[in-house]
């Protein structure tokens, strides 16, 4: 399964085909534009000349440039990391070349010696965001942010486990196969909680482990608990970061149905629209009787985990509306190659 391991971002290019990288390397590449022009310039009337005549030659070359890369990602993926650098330096020279050579630079056609600077620079460039991209993942290296998960996950609520077993033992004699049942739940739980977190999952697997989780649940809530499930649309393939439904889940049983008297709902729905998967979940919403504390964790620590694996292609948003408090969650479709 794809990972963010702490030794990735030594040994593995961008994915070209996150939206934020895109968005990036367009920024980055017209403020070296910018600057360039800058410096170019004798005083600032001939600046804004400057940088017209440099966006002739950067905007097409950024531009051919993204969807190559976009439609070679996961070639260059695959191969070792100083080769795929290399490649798409090269890559990127040889469209400058191209696009000067088609002569869309402004005052007539560039010499040799200009395509030749040009596609040089333009290779320094790449190799500069490439470099860029190389300390992003180091400064968001997932150490902490693991930390923090790992410390999360090992919290598991005490009263959950110690119902859980009580509850079992409460089946031993009268239902023995029910209560083998939950014990086999319950370590399935506890087994995917001492995983390694950083890898991704499949929607179907979150899904079973989820079940699993509200078996338990259901045999000490009792008729308290309904979960009304709407996936007939779910892409079961779909890579989602590990443990990102159960927790969720554990969240609107702790905050909304516990402390209520009354049955209560937990509504679950996942859906994929084109090339995005959408998961809503909601639950009762008891505004007297809320631990907002350790629920702002974990809400943030999902945020957290979902914008180092997809960046600004995933979003969690949470709103209380009426009498239910809604989570959703909008990630980019992606499934194992």
């Amino acid at each position: 399964m794809p990972s963010i391991e702490q030794n990735a971002p030594s040994d593995s290019l961008p994915d070209f085909r996150n939206l934020g990288v895109a968005v990036r390397i367009l920024l980055l590449g017209n403020l070296a534009g910018f600057a360039a022009a800058l410096i170019q310039s004798p005083d600032t009337a001939q600046f804004a000349p400057q940088f017209a005549q440099s966006a002739v030659v950067l905007e097409p070359v950024l531009l051919l440039s993204l969807v190559s890369l976009y439609v070679l990602s996961e070639w260059l993926a695959r191969l070792r990391y100083g080769l795929g650098i290399a490649l798409v330096m090269l890559l990127v020279a040889g469209w400058t070349t191209l696009v000067l050579s088609l002569g869309m630079a402004l005052g007539g056609e560039p010499t040799p010696y200009a395509m030749a600077r040009a596609g040089i620079l333009c290779a320094l460039l790449t190799g500069f965001l490439l470099a860029y991209f190389f300390w992003r993942r180091r400064a968001y290296s997932p150490a902490l942010a693991d930390a923090r998960l790992q410390a999360l996950q090992a919290r598991i609520r005490p009263h959950f486990l110690f119902n859980s077993l009580n509850a079992v033992l409460s089946l031993m004699r009268s239902e023995p196969r029910r209560a083998e049942e939950a014990l086999e739940d319950l370590a399935e739980l506890f087994r995917a909680l001492m995983q390694d977190n950083r890898r991704l999952s499949t929607l179907a697997d979150e899904l079973a482990l989820c079940r699993q989780y509200l078996n338990l649940e259901q045999l000490r809530l009792g008729e308290r608990l309904h979960v009304d499930w709407d996936i007939e649309t779910m892409p079961e393939d779909a890579l989602v970061p590990q443990l990102l439904l159960q927790p969720l889940v554990e969240n609107a049983i702790y905050h909304g149905i516990e402390p209520g008297m009354e049955p209560g709902t937990v509504r679950i729905r996942i859906a994929r629209d084109r090339n995005e998967v959408h998961l809503l979940l909601t639950n009762p919403y008891h505004p007297d009787y809320q631990h907002r504390a350790g629920n702002r964790m974990a809400l943030a620590n999902i945020r957290e985990r979902l914008a180092l694996h997809f960046d600004v292609e995933a979003s969690l948003a949470t709103e209380v509306a009426g009498d239910r408090f809604e989570i959703r969650i909008v990630l980019p479709y992606r499934r194992q190659e």
